[in-house]
């Protein structure tokens, strides 16, 4: 499965800090329970992907006449 590919599985997604200084990705789904920690700066820098991800998703769908979510 590819970053293009549709997927009918459903997840929830928690973010939140640890109690051991870690930023903590949590993952669970049907049959899945997946815990991701990361040390501060690699949290950071998922941040600064999701964001330039974001901007570059929102170009493309202002590109094909769409006006995407305003938050």
């Amino acid at each position: 499965m590819g970053i293009n590919s549709e997927s009918d599985i459903a997840a929830n997604l928690q973010i939140g800090p640890t109690t051991e200084g870690m930023v903590r990705i949590y993952v669970e789904g049907e049959g899945v329970s997946l815990p991701l920690d990361f040390d501060p700066e690699e949290a950071e820098e998922i941040a600064e992907e999701l964001l330039g991800s974001a901007k570059k998703a929102r170009k493309m769908l202002e590109g094909k006449g769409g006006k995407g979510k305003k938050g």
